[in-house]
């Protein structure tokens, strides 16, 4: 009965120091919902790159109005709004039910640590744009994307690490296959969120949920 109450009680131990050192409100529910948005952009692109390719006109074929291109801004950010609007309202209410802090110490160091590799990445992105290499694009975003999550992992559930290394392997296989950009960042930004998010939610949410 004792080692059994020792276990008990370190077990506890464990998972106060855990609480204490990572950012346990990250919702499941919020990768999956963030990998059907990445999925659903994808699709909205592709139709404009197939309409660009189909256009009558020899020219529309090889350059990308600025129309086009401001859509699929657009639509990047909307994806982007609407999956950082989700995780947030999700990770809240987790907490919220759990009454835990979503805005604390852990928090901020898993901000700090996730938006410094995505921000260097950004400006990486942006400077490719500006001089129209479009070819690198999509292995980099990815790339950036997996660093910025295996750096914030440590402050957080142990998959999002594992999701970090999944689409950075991807960022390279990229590389090899250029002309299927499109095809990548929908694996990385819609698969994968949607296969390590409900691999979470599964482990933790409904875990949680039962105690």
């Amino acid at each position: 009965m004792k080692s059994k109450d020792y276990l008990k009680d370190l077990n506890e131990i464990k998972h106060l120091m855990n609480k204490s050192s990572r950012f346990m409100s990250l919702s499941g529910l919020s990768g999956i919902l963030a990998g059907i948005y990445a999925l659903t952009g994808a699709f909205f692109v592709n139709s404009i790159i197939n309409n660009i390719k189909e256009s009558s006109n020899v020219l529309e074929r090889f350059v990308i109005t600025f129309d086009s291109v401001l859509t699929l801004i657009l639509i990047a950010f909307g994806v982007l709004f609407l999956s950082v609007i989700t995780a947030i309202y999700l990770s809240w209410r987790k907490a919220k039910k759990h009454n835990e802090s979503l805005w604390d110490a852990t928090s901020k160091r898993l901000l700090i640590n996730f938006m410094i590799p995505l921000t260097t990445g950004g400006f990486f992105v942006i400077f490719l744009v500006e001089k129209e290499m479009f070819t690198l694009v999509a292995p980099l975003t990815l790339a950036f994307y997996g660093l910025a999550l295996v750096n914030a992992s440590k402050y957080t559930l142990g998959y999002i690490r594992y999701l970090g290394i999944t689409i950075i392997i991807l960022s390279l296989i990229s590389l090899w296959f250029i002309g299927y950009g499109l095809l990548f960042w929908s694996l990385g930004f819609g698969v994968c969120h949607i296969v390590y998010g409900t691999l979470m939610h599964f482990k933790y949410d409904k875990k949680q949920s039962n105690n």
